[in-house]
């Protein structure tokens, strides 16, 4: 899959007009409609008419191609979990807090259903008491106000917590990406312990979902130095780019120029070198006695 095209498909190609003379001719082309420029991203030829930057090829966007675009992509899925835990845990945040506010009339309602609910369990053949969940609601009205209260707002920091996660991941920021390593390996040791006490598939879905992204991040964007660094991936984008590869193409070809006129330099010399060396011998040869 060519993952280019497909990011240009999303979001539209990206074109720019650089000063140099030479790189700006290796970028544009003349059609009957005008003049047409590679898009950065594929290296496709854009239609005339689309709005394009100028200036300088060093302040030329740095777009993401190929292997990097594709890794900006993974990055989003990650993102979008991200994104389901903020609305997961900052639901149940309100819903703590809505409990404190309302916490009598939310027991008198439950202790009305309960009958119902016993019911309920009896025909589908469960014994109420040995539900967990109804557990967990009966010890909730137990709890005081102060416990309730802390209950919410750790979980709605956390939520905050997944929400920057989410966003700095979807938008691909440097930034974001250490938030995300250093916030997700928080918790990964509580995880740990979570699972010894007892495995279930969320518990270790989970786990295994947050030890993924942080040795991808840590890896693919060479985060904390490791692959050399936030340097060496940027430079690794500038390889990539369309602008570095026609520059590259530029230089080779003004090397290959330069050792060509090097070359007949050197051929006229050792010609003109014969020629004086050969002139005396026959002017010796023509010379009478």
């Amino acid at each position: 899959m060519d993952w280019s095209l497909f990011g240009c498909a999303r979001k539209g190609h990206v074109t720019y007009e650089p000063d140099e003379p030479g790189l700006r001719d290796r970028l544009a082309a003349e059609s009957a409609g005008g003049t047409t420029w590679r898009c950065l991203r594929c290296g496709d030829f854009v239609p005339p008419g689309e709005e394009h930057g100028k200036g300088p090829a060093a302040d030329a966007p740095l777009v993401a191609r190929g292997k990097a675009l594709r890794s900006a992509l993974i990055l989003r899925v990650f993102a979008v979990e991200r994104f389901l835990r903020f609305l997961v845990f900052g639901g149940a945040a309100y819903g703590i807090w809505r409990f404190q506010q309302d916490r009598a009339g939310i027991q008198h309602t439950f202790n009305d259903a309960l009958p119902a609910i016993r019911d309920l369990y009896r025909d589908l053949g469960f014994n109420v008491n040995n539900s967990k969940l109804i557990g967990l609601i009966q010890h909730a009205f137990t709890l005081n106000s102060r416990t309730i209260t802390y209950l919410a707002i750790g979980l709605a920091c956390y939520a905050v917590i997944e929400l920057v996660e989410g966003i700095g991941l979807w938008q691909g920021k440097r930034w974001g990406e250490y938030f995300a390593v250093v916030a997700t390996s928080v918790f990964i040791p509580y995880e740990i312990y979570d699972l010894t006490v007892k495995i279930t598939w969320l518990r270790a879905a989970a786990f295994a979902v947050n030890l993924l992204l942080v040795g991808y991040l840590v890896w693919t964007r060479r985060l904390f130095g490791v692959r050399g660094g936030g340097k060496a991936y940027e430079a690794r984008l500038r390889e990539e780019s369309v602008i570095e590869v026609e520059q590259a193409a530029l230089a080779e070809q003004a090397a290959q120029a330069a050792q060509a006129t090097q070359a007949a330099q050197a051929a006229q010399t050792a010609q003109a070198t014969q020629a004086a060396q050969a002139a005396p011998g026959a002017a010796r040869i023509s010379a009478p006695d």
